[in-house]
């Protein structure tokens, strides 16, 4: 499998960055897979798309992107190639409708860091498989705007009983932390999790993240 990804911050540049670029090259070395890294727009090309299997995002920020590159990402994708989200991917792209719709939605703000419990949903998932039921983790919590379950496989969730509902900032309280959706032919990933550098250390997050890979490259189901 070939892997791009993209770790360009045109807003907040989050430090676990350079951690995950070599968590995730580590994990390539040992399931035999090409992954290279770039924090540079212009690699997102119609030419570099035709080359890989899946794209990763960890941006932030309103991508200079032009018509060109986005409707190549997008084709991509529909195709039947692989997109996963990571963290902050949902916290970029806002100029761009049809990023937001093809991730499933946007960053609406972070109200909780600090130790959670996570609810898995889809304990058959590869990328939740390992977590269990449910699992507790420090993390700096997003939540999302544009939103909406029923658009998409909901992975896991925040427990609510583990923070003070009262800082959210949704009517229906349904804080997912992971899902995953069909994109045309093509499979979408997103996983919220990642902020704190220390979990790029930790062997069941890279389990995770293996299984997130996984899937939205179409190695498993």
């Amino acid at each position: 499998m070939n892997i791009l990804m993209l770790r360009h911050s045109a807003g907040f540049e989050h430090s676990y960055l350079p951690d995950a670029e070599v968590a995730i090259k580590a994990l390539a070395r040992k399931n035999n897979w090409l992954v290279n890294t770039t924090h540079l727009c212009q690699k997102i090309t119609i030419e570099s798309l035709e080359k890989l299997d899946l794209l990763i995002f960890a941006t932030t920020g309103n991508l200079d992107f032009d018509v060109h590159q986005k409707q190549a990402l997008l084709d991509f994708v529909k195709g039947g190639k692989g997109f996963l989200g990571i963290h902050n991917a949902t916290d970029t792209c806002y100029d761009w409708p049809e990023y937001g719709e093809m991730i499933g939605g946007y960053f609406s703000g972070h109200p909780w860091t600090q130790e959670v419990n996570v609810i898995v949903e889809d304990v058959d998932h590869p990328s939740t498989r390992p977590l269990g039921n449910s699992f507790k983790v420090f993390d700096e919590i997003y939540t999302f705007k544009n939103w909406n379950r029923d658009n998409t496989n909901v992975l896991m969730r925040l427990d609510n009983d583990s923070v003070d509902l009262s800082k959210g900032n949704r009517d229906d309280h349904d804080y997912a932390l992971g899902w995953c959706h069909e994109y045309g032919k093509g499979r979408v990933m997103y996983t919220a999790l990642g902020h704190p550098d220390t979990l790029w250390h930790e062997d069941w997050f890279l389990e995770h993240i293996s299984g997130c890979i996984k899937w939205a490259g179409c190695l498993e189901s």
